[in-house]
């Protein structure tokens, strides 16, 4: 796997801690009555969308290994154009029911060797 492809990855497991960590212990009310929270788990999500996007267009094989890859991205796409449709009770189901397996699909793909500069992908 390509160094650049393995940045973008890094970029979508951290975001994906980080909303993990930011919503640890916390329930639905508190997610609906935080603005700080549901401000700081949105953001994470649109980088993660972002960073999948970017990786579609520069390495679509590896992409294509992340589940529901369109859905993420169209996911960060509501979450920054269509700002005020967004309904809490779906982020969170998507926090709680999705966010975990992106995250283990993410780390097995950091997982693999990373290309030597001046190669192209492995056979």
């Amino acid at each position: 796997m390509r160094l650049d492809s393995k940045k973008l990855l890094e970029d979508m497991r951290q975001g994906a801690r980080l909303i993990l960590d930011f919503t640890a212990g916390k329930s639905f009310d508190d997610y609906t009555s935080d603005s700080l929270l549901r401000s700081g788990v949105q953001r994470q999500f649109e980088i993660i969308g972002e960073a999948l996007n970017r990786l579609s267009r520069s390495d679509p094989e590896t992409a294509s290994r992340v589940t529901a890859r369109r859905q993420i991205i169209s996911f960060r796409n509501v979450l920054i154009h269509g700002y005020d449709i967004v309904d809490a009770a779906v982020v969170w189901d998507v926090v709680r029911e999705k966010l975990p397996l992106l995250l283990d699909e993410v780390c097995a793909l950091l997982a693999e060797p990373t290309d030597p500069p001046g190669r192209g992908p492995r056979p």
